[in-house]
C-alpha cells in the first residue's frame, strides 16, 4: 500500500490509518503462510527433486527467496511471484498502446514495456473489411489507418528471435480508439482475466483494461465480427460498421453527459491506482457508484476525503467477501 501524497486533516488521517490496518490484517491472514521476503527460507522436500524457479536460489542446502512476494508451486517447480513487477507480455494478452512511429509495412507502438511492439500492416483489418493481400497502395496509405500518437488496441501475437514483440488487430474489437482518455497505471495492478473489454451500457462507455497497464475509457463504438460470407453478401453494411474503429467520417459531437461519465470512470481508475488497489471492473464500478450515491462531483473525486472513503469502502468489501 503506497502512502497518499495528499494533505489529510487529523480526522482523515485516523480514518485512513484504521482502514489500512484493516486491509493489512486481511492480507496478512490470507498470505501468512506463502509470503516471503529476501533471504527467507522456503520449505521444500528435496527428496522429490525440487525445481527452483524465478525468485529462488540455493544457499547452504536450503532454498531461499531472492525477491519479495508469494511462494507458488506447480508440481515440482517452486518460484516466487513478485507482488510488484514490470509488465511481462504473454501471447494472447490484450494491450492498449500508442503509435510512436510509422515505417515500412509496420507501426511501432509504445506499450509500457522495455521495448516498443511491432504491428505489421498484414496483421490489421483493412477499412473495406475484405481479407486480401496488402499492396503497395495500402502501404502508402498506412497513415489513413494509424498515425503517430494514435491510441490502438491490439493483441500479442508472438515473439521474434530478437526479442521483439509482434501484435495483431485482426478483429473489429481491435483497432484505433477515439473519443476517450488513455490512463497509465502500474501493470501489476491489472490481473489477466477472460474479459478485458467492457461495455458499460448504463453510461454508454467502452472500458478496455490492457494487460500492460494502459487503460482506455471512451465513448461506446458499435462493432461486431461478421463471417466472410456476410462481408460478401452485404459489403455496404460491412463498410459502414467498420468505420467506427478505423477513422470513420462520423465526427459527431460527444454529449456532455458522456464526457462527464468518461471523466468519472477515469478518476475512479486514478484513485484505485494511487491507493495501490487491483484495478478490476468490479472495483471500478464500486468506486463510481460510491461517488454517485454521495453526490460527489467529478472534480471533487480527486479530493482527499474521497480517497479516504474509497479506502474504507474497499476494506469493508474485502472483509464482507472474506466472511462469505
Amino acid at each position: 500500500m503506497r502512502g497518499l501524497q495528499l494533505s489529510l486533516n487529523q480526522t482523515q488521517k485516523i480514518r485512513y490509518e484504521r482502514a489500512l490496518e484493516k486491509l493489512n490484517s486481511l492480507s496478512s491472514k490470507l498470505n501468512s503462510n506463502a509470503s516471503v521476503t529476501v533471504a527467507d527460507s522456503i520449505p521444500v522436500n528435496h527428496e522429490d527433486g525440487v525445481l527452483k524457479g524465478h525468485g529462488t536460489s540455493e544457499l547452504n542446502g536450503e532454498v531461499v527467496a531472492t525477491v519479495c512476494g508469494v511462494v507458488e508451486r506447480v508440481n515440482k517447480l517452486v518460484y516466487v511471484r513478485t507482488l510488484r513487477a514490470r509488465y511481462k507480455p504473454e501471447i494472447g494478452d490484450v494491450l492498449v498502446g500508442r503509435v510512436v512511429e510509422v515505417s515500412q509495412n509496420r507501426w511501432r507502438l509504445e506499450i509500457n514495456f522495455s521495448q516498443d511492439a511491432i504491428l505489421m500492416l498484414s496483421s490489421v483489418n483493412m477499412p473495406d473489411g475484405i481479407q486480401r493481400r496488402r499492396t503497395a497502395v495500402d502501404e502508402l496509405n498506412m497513415r489513413s489507418l494509424f498515425e503517430e500518437d494514435d491510441v490502438v488496441c491490439a493483441e500479442v501475437r508472438n515473439f521474434q528471435n530478437d526479442g521483439s514483440l509482434q501484435l495483431q488487430a485482426r478483429s473489429q474489437k481491435y483497432g484505433k480508439l477515439e473519443k476517450g482518455q488513455l490512463l497509465t497505471i502500474p501493470a501489476y495492478l491489472v490481473k489477466r482475466s477472460n474479459q478485458h473489454f467492457h461495455y458499460l451500457e448504463q453510461y454508454g462507455i467502452d472500458l478496455i483494461v490492457g494487460c500492460n497497464g494502459f487503460i482506455w475509457v471512451g465513448e461506446h463504438v458499435d462493432s461486431r465480427d461478421n463471417m466472410v460470407v456476410d462481408q460478401v453478401n452485404n459489403p455496404e453494411e460491412q463498410i459502414t460498421e467498420s468505420k467506427g474503429k478505423f477513422g470513420s467520417q462520423d465526427q459527431t459531437h460527444t454529449p456532455l453527459e458522456t464526457r462527464q461519465n468518461i471523466c468519472r470512470i477515469a478518476n475512479a481508475v486514478r484513485i484505485l491506482s494511487t491507493l495501490g488497489f487491483n484495478v478490476t471492473l468490479e472495483v471500478i464500478m464500486d468506486t463510481v457508484n460510491l461517488s454517485i450515491s454521495l453526490n460527489i462531483d467529478v472534480h471533487d473525486m480527486l479530493g482527499s476525503e474521497f480517497y479516504v472513503l474509497v479506502t474504507e469502502r474497499e476494506a469493508d468489501r474485502r472483509s464482507s467477501k472474506r466472511k462469505r
